[in-house]
């Protein structure tokens, strides 16, 4: 199995890093012209892990976890729409700009694509992961998704790589998860730190 994550994102090479430690099968997927110069990208060509374009990534991956700036989401999806097949798990790591009225980036992704295999999970780390955790101390992440069997193998997937999977639901649910992620932006901004927030049973 590949793991085919897009993005030149921090939070991309930290997941990627997470898997290639668990020894899995990973390629990243940027966009055309990105700069491959910043330490972590060029540790990566060092270990001579794939760095390719998004549709040659995607082509190759079997789970396709989507880690881009929203401005290149247009773009991504043209090339799922074109490339993916029904068979792959897409995994939208994302959070869109916050605005009521508008839809949440999962929604968006399956609109532009059709492809029903769509989950929400890590978006709660944010793109710039593990900046924003310089303590290590998120161990949890939330997912929601449809579909039995696909969510059991996400949250193995998610476990693999050290967190905690916490199930939110269905994918209906993932516009609550981009929520919790801007409410813990706007506490951060007040706050003048970095907060982040941890799920407790009593």
């Amino acid at each position: 199995m590949t793991i085919g994550i897009l993005g030149g994102t921090k939070l991309a090479t930290a997941l990627g890093n997470r898997f290639i430690a668990r020894g899995m099968d990973v390629v990243f997927g940027v966009r055309e012209g990105f700069s491959t110069r910043s330490v972590e990208w060029k540790i990566l060509r060092m270990r001579k892990y794939y760095v390719l374009s998004y549709k040659e990534a995607i082509a190759d991956s079997d789970v396709v976890m989507i880690c881009c700036e929203n401005e290149f989401l247009p773009l991504v999806c043209k090339y799922l729409k074109e490339n993916g097949s029904e068979d792959k798990l897409l995994v939208d790591c994302t959070n869109g700009q916050y605005d009521p009225e508008l839809g949440c980036n999962t929604t968006y992704i399956r609109n532009e694509t059709g492809h029903q295999k769509i989950f929400k999970a890590f978006n709660n780390l944010g793109l710039d992961y593990p900046q924003s955790d310089p303590l290590d101390l998120i161990k949890e992440t939330y997912y929601c998704g449809d579909g039995g069997d696909d969510r059991l193998f996400l949250k193995r997937l998610i476990e693999w790589i050290g967190f905690k999977a916490i199930d939110a639901g269905q994918l209906k649910n993932a516009f609550l998860l981009e929520a919790v992620y801007h409410l813990s932006k706007e506490i951060s901004h007040s706050k003048n730190g970095d907060c982040h927030f941890k799920l407790m049973s009593v």
